[in-house]
């Protein structure tokens, strides 16, 4: 095995994120550049990979939370993991400053290419209380988080005996009418329906799901109709959608206005808010020396090397939600630039990955052209819609969307090993049926046994008070002398 010393002499390939992009990147790499003699460098604060696209699942009971991420460690056997934030790059010198996860002190590490590959955040906006309350969905452990705080606020609200209190629990609240958002919200009142269903103390009619879209209509993916359709069938499930909207307060009740007059809406009580509004590039590129675009994006070519005003960055490269890549089908983004999804990223890795080794050898890049294949989206079980760009277009609803949308999602899963367990977790969902156990106590996992070691207090005896001398005298009876009848 290599010692530090001898990885920091061979030249390097540094990989800033191990999402979509740097997984591919690093998988496609990792044994060339190591039989070229360098060494590939993944920096990232977690170890493994989150396929986004599965969260709804997750946060709805139908996949195992640990099969919708891809573990680094397994399967970059040949790449060097760093667990850490990229705080800085300074390209001219080509060195990035690495924050370790652990807390430990910051380090310079030198690298020959640079991958940015960091990224999207969840996109959110100064609204008072959004943030103690607010939950997002871009993470495995928020899905986790939803699909307990789901079952935890049915069971709490089973023994509610205020009739305020127990609607505030029963109210759940997805703001975002975009892909993740309407996944989000219907794999979730798919839960909660199974879960009502254990519990004769609640009743279905009594939960209420409100999703809150700013814009005039939901889901811009699809077609007009479609997101027409989506609406109907939301609201044929009970769902209150609510077009035109936006989130103006979170302190306390959730204030809504309505955004044509700027006029407040209603108010809702509600235990539960989901932000799903959408992405932003990861801020990390504002500490580096690469051109930016005005959302925040690094600027990069076609052949994924990051360019600017004055031309080309030797040595750099970029793909994903980070990097405002040009879409040469002229189906992308207003501006011209691909649509920061999970179907480009995962190619444009492979594009990247291509071209980049290519730089290598002096032999010819090629650009990076995808034309999108549609989109498609899970509502719950035998529910969904579907875009598919094939043969024209197609356009699908229910059953036959829904398994368009397990098809592509689990092909395009990375790894077989994790293609495996995802196809194990449909199936044995469809002969056992979903999963409404709940798990207590995740934020707090030492809670019973602490309980456990804690000594009891010791019960605080109180002694009696002692009778009054004179008291006593008076009721002293000399059982020699005889008692006399009114005693009796």
């Amino acid at each position: 095995m290599a010692t530090p010393t001898e990885l920091q002499d061979r030249p390097r390939v540094l990989i800033v994120g191990g999402g979509y992009v740097g997984l591919y990147v690093a998988l496609k790499l990792q044994k060339k550049i190591a039989n070229a003699g360098g060494i590939i460098t993944l920096v990232d604060p977690l170890p493994y990979m989150t396929y986004q696209p599965f969260l709804p699942e997750v946060a709805g009971g139908n996949i195992e939370a640990r099969h919708a991420v891809v573990s680094h460690r397994q399967h970059l056997k040949q790449t060097e993991l760093i667990q850490g934030r990229v705080t800085s790059i300074d390209h001219a010198n080509r060195t990035a400053v690495i924050a370790p996860s652990d807390g430990g002190e910051n380090f310079e590490i030198p690298y020959f290419d640079v991958v940015l590959a960091a990224g999207a955040i969840t996109r959110t906006f100064p609204i008072k209380g959004l943030a103690e309350k607010g939950i997002g969905l871009k993470t495995i452990e928020e899905a986790v988080a939803l699909r307990n705080k789901v079952l935890d606020s049915i069971e709490r609200a089973s023994v509610m005996t205020d009739p305020a209190e127990r609607a505030r629990a029963l109210t759940f609240v997805v703001v975002g009418g975009g892909f993740a958002g309407i996944e989000c919200l219907t794999e979730m009142e798919d839960l909660a329906r199974a879960a009502v269903k254990n519990n004769p103390r609640i009743k279905q009619e009594e939960v209420r799901f409100v999703l809150v879209e700013a814009m005039g209509r939901i889901m811009p993916e699809v077609t007009a109709s479609q997101a027409e359709w989506v609406v109907e069938h939301l609201r044929s499930r009970g769902i209150e959608v609510l077009l035109n909207t936006s989130l103006d307060n979170a302190d306390g009740s959730l204030k809504l206005i309505n955004l044509p007059d700027k006029t407040p809406a209603q108010e809702i009580e509600a235990d539960t808010l989901v932000w799903a509004a959408g992405v932003q590039a990861n801020p990390m590129v504002r500490s580096t020396d690469f051109p930016l675009e005005p959302r925040g994006r690094v600027r990069t070519l076609p052949d994924l090397r990051i360019g600017g005003d004055e031309g080309i960055v030797e040595n750099a490269w970029a793909a994903g939600d980070i990097a405002a890549v040009p879409d040469l089908t002229g189906k992308g983004l207003p501006d011209g630039t691909c649509v920061p999804n999970a179907q480009h990223a995962l190619r444009q890795a492979k594009r990247l990955a291509k071209n980049l080794w290519a730089s290598r050898w002096d032999k010819p890049m090629h650009d990076y052209k995808h034309k999108n294949l549609g989109a498609v989206a899970g509502f719950g079980e035998w529910k969904g819609v579907a875009n598919i760009n094939l043969l024209g277009r197609i356009g699908l609803k229910g059953p036959l969307a829904w398994l368009a949308h397990r098809g592509y999602h689990g092909m395009a899963m990375p790894t077989v090993e994790r293609k495996v367990r995802v196809v194990g977790n449909w199936v044995i969902r469809f002969f056992a049926g979903r999963d409404t156990t709940q798990l207590l106590d995740l934020d707090n996992p030492r809670a019973a046994f602490v309980a456990a070691a804690t000594p009891a207090p010791k019960p605080v005896v109180t002694p009696a008070p002692a009778p009054e001398a004179d008291a006593a005298e008076k009721t002293k009876v000399d059982p020699k002398q005889p008692v006399s009848a009114d005693a009796k």
